[in-house]
């Protein structure tokens, strides 16, 4: 009687056991730099690179406005989201001044971004960032360590940036697909690599139409089997004689208006124009690798291209 009484003690104490562990909650490690960052190389060359999916610390953002309700949304959303991948992200960056896109939005922005943050699939933005970095370096090498650090984005205006040398931002929007993240990585990529040795300072606008013609060059030689960005070959004088008075001026703003289309010019009419430019150059000059390139000044392209015959 005994025996069986104990038989059936133990049994009972088997199945409140294994209730417990049925009902237990899984432990959800807190977003870290750590746990949110992947290093790599290529499998080949051992060029290093590094993705920071810096979204998911919108968790932490989550319950510190949560506990916390009274404090500064913006405090909240710099401190638990821009300061712990600061370094990483934005620290020396040559063009820091893209950076305000991350660095300081509006409290319904933050609010946007926290929502967007949660449908990013981790495994295929990784997957498709790594696909383009080893494509991208395989035609413009370089020893430098490339970070690309993923945010949220609502803002649908521009997609991703380069920050500076070995430093891209990704903007992650609701109109993400494959396909965008392994033509565009390549446009940012480019930007990066040029900018170890030929930084972009605040330069002429033809510097900043040189700049972004190299990129489009370059993202077209990477995937030429995708037409995501169109360039428009019938040259119109109209357009070209409201901005050749502006090519030596050193104007941010002009230079962005210009690139970005806009007050009576094309859309991206910059970066049309920018393109033509090399691809005059690169017609004229077909044996110049793309590491030569890439190095020469805009002004040389521009020159040794002939690109004012095609508007005479």
């Amino acid at each position: 009687m005994n025996c069986v009484k104990g038989f059936i003690v133990l049994m009972m104490l088997c199945f409140i056991l294994s209730a417990c562990a049925q009902t237990e909650k899984p432990s959800h490690e807190k977003p870290d730099v750590e746990n949110i960052t992947v290093s790599f190389e290529h499998p080949e060359t051992k060029q290093p690179f590094k993705i920071i999916h810096a979204y998911e610390l919108f968790q932490n953002y989550t319950e510190k406005v949560e506990s916390d309700p009274d404090r500064s949304p913006l405090d909240v959303y710099r401190e638990e989201v821009v300061d712990p991948v600061y370094s990483a992200c934005f620290e020396n960056g040559e063009y820091i001044n893209l950076a305000e896109l991350v660095l300081n939005i509006t409290p319904k922005q933050i609010k946007d971004n926290q929502l967007l943050s949660e449908n990013i699939e981790r495994e295929a933005t990784e997957r498709s960032i790594k696909e383009a970095l080893f494509k991208a370096s395989d035609f413009l090498p370089t020893k430098n360590e490339t970070t690309v650090c993923v945010f949220p984005a609502t803002d649908v205006g521009i997609g991703m940036v380069a920050i500076g040398s070995g430093k891209i931002t990704v903007l992650y929007n609701k109109y993400y697909n494959d396909e965008y993240i392994r033509y565009t990585i390549p446009h940012e990529y480019h930007h990066s690599v040029l900018t170890e040795n030929r930084p972009r300072t605040e330069g002429t606008v033809l510097d900043h139409m040189v700049f972004e013609g190299k990129a489009v060059m370059f993202e077209k030689l990477v995937n030429p089997e995708m037409d995501l960005r169109k360039i428009d070959f019938n040259s119109k004088d109209f357009y070209w004689s409201k901005i050749v008075g502006d090519l030596e001026k050193r104007d941010l703003n002009r230079a962005s208006e210009i690139n970005l289309g806009g007050n009576g010019l094309p859309y991206e009419y910059g970066y049309s124009e920018g393109y033509k430019m090399v691809k005059s150059y690169l017609d004229l000059h077909p044996n110049v690798s793309i590491e030569e390139w890439t190095a020469l000044s805009p002004k040389e392209i521009f020159d040794k291209g002939n690109y004012l015959e095609n508007y005479q």
